[in-house]
């Protein structure tokens, strides 16, 4: 793949680069917005249809199931197939099942459509990540994918500050319709100006030189050309694509370790996203309070930019390791400074730093991790499982306050899955030293 590089490497590809980060930006952005809707729309559902905080356990992990089932499928399929139909048809679906989220009549029909919308959500992330990381040079790659990634919690975070703003005027229908209409004007332009993966091709049907000239304009000797665009014959060893390359024995290890730190990691950013503003209008503050300092949270996502420069350059293991010890301790602290608003704006906003950081900072790690042949079904199934931790982490929550945790108390189990990521990525890295 060392033509591959040079291509990548070419100062004609940057404006292909450029083009190719806006539009996997976008992505991630309508994901992070689509994604936490549910959440900043519970206390509407909770008073407009008479529901108790429990019962939202289901529509609040509905869109989390379908992102794992969405995740699991498409990492194969991108990984036989390429990057660029399953991530636009990802999206088409994405914003089918949002604009339909919007005229649900009833819990049912809520958490029906939401699952739907996860199916979709969960096929563009992996397949934006793989996309992202197979463009970027190498001494670039993670901190290109982590700026990309930032899209999501700051998407998160719009969503707060659209709701905030929308829902008492036009209600709750109108956050979906939002999240409903710009992803489906996004896979237009995806269809119109977004080309198959740089890494993938060459590994499939052009050879390296080819790609370099479709992509960046170089010359290619005719005479020559006719040999290269032969279809490219895979070894035995190459024929191991997909999920045989991320169970295979030397990545098994590595493959759980990533599973278990994602899982962890999303227990606490579900059970923090989606409940928070459950969690402070019950201890005393304000409904539009209570849902700006939720969505601090999510827009802390902005360190994982820092953190992509430290994994270019140090062990990107052990830097994620030490971002989920610290969000462990700031997740804690939370619970202890509901009584002063200050202080909880502060505290909320470095735990999201830290915790949003760490998450962003995963899909880049496991992109690194895998080989070009299972990049995208590494990626997806990482994001995939880890995605039944956002699952576990809304069901959890509700369990805890239907036990009568105090609010204190809930942040603090919350922090003891930071422990759990940063044990397995400590794991990863002794197991691949």
């Amino acid at each position: 793949m060392a033509e591959v590089q040079t291509a990548s490497d070419d100062p004609l590809f940057a404006r292909t680069l450029l083009r190719i980060f806006g539009m996997c930006f976008a992505i991630t952005l309508i994901d992070g917005f689509d994604t936490g809707a549910i959440g900043f729309i519970a206390p509407s559902l909770l008073s407009e249809w008479h529901l108790q905080r429990a019962a939202l356990g289901p529509v609040l992990s509905a869109a989390l199931l379908g992102l794992a089932c969405g995740a699991v499928l498409a990492g194969p399929i991108s990984d036989r197939f390429g990057r660029r139909l399953p991530l636009i048809g990802s999206v088409l679906v994405i914003g089918l099942g949002a604009l339909s989220s919007a005229y649900a009549r009833d819990l049912w029909q809520l958490t029906t459509l939401r699952f739907v919308t996860g199916i979709g959500l969960g096929g563009a992330l992996p397949n934006t990540v793989t996309i992202m990381s197979e463009f970027s040079p190498n001494s670039r790659r993670a901190t290109l994918t982590n700026l990309m990634c930032c899209g999501f919690p700051l998407g998160t975070a719009l969503g707060g500050f659209f709701s905030a703003w929308l829902i008492p005027r036009s209600g709750w229908q109108s956050v979906f319709l939002v999240g409903g209409v710009a992803p489906l004007v996004l896979s237009l332009l995806l269809y119109r100006a977004l080309p198959e993966s740089l890494r993938y091709k060459p590994a499939n049907e052009y050879t390296a030189e080819m790609t370099q000239a479709k992509l960046v304009g170089t010359a290619v000797n005719p005479t020559k050309g006719k040999v290269l665009a032969r279809r490219y014959q895979p070894s035995a060893t190459d024929r191991q694509i997909g999920i045989r390359v991320v169970l295979s024995r030397s990545y098994i290890i590595g493959s759980f370790m990533l599973w278990i730190a994602f899982f962890m990691g999303l227990i606490i950013f579900y059970g923090s996203v989606n409940w928070m503003p459950v969690l402070l209008r019950q201890a005393g503050l304000d409904p539009e309070r209570a849902m700006l300092v939720s969505t601090l949270f999510p827009l802390g996502g902005i360190g994982a930019v820092l953190s992509g420069l430290f994994m270019d350059r140090f062990i990107a293991a052990r830097v994620i390791a030490v971002c989920y010890a610290l969000t462990a301790v700031s997740i804690y602290f939370i619970g202890q400074t509901v009584g002063n608003i200050e202080w909880l704006v502060m505290v909320v906003f470095t735990a999201g730093v830290l915790m949003n950081t760490s998450q962003a900072s995963m899909p880049a790690l496991a992109a690194g991790f895998y080989p070009t042949e299972g990049r995208a079904t590494g990626v997806a199934w990482m994001l995939g499982i880890g995605r039944f931790g956002g699952i576990a982490g809304s069901f959890l929550v509700a369990e805890l306050t239907r036990l009568n945790f105090s609010f204190e108390g809930v942040f603090a189990v919350l922090a003891t899955a930071g422990i759990g990521s940063c044990t397995a990525l400590i794991a990863l890295q002794w197991s691949h030293r």
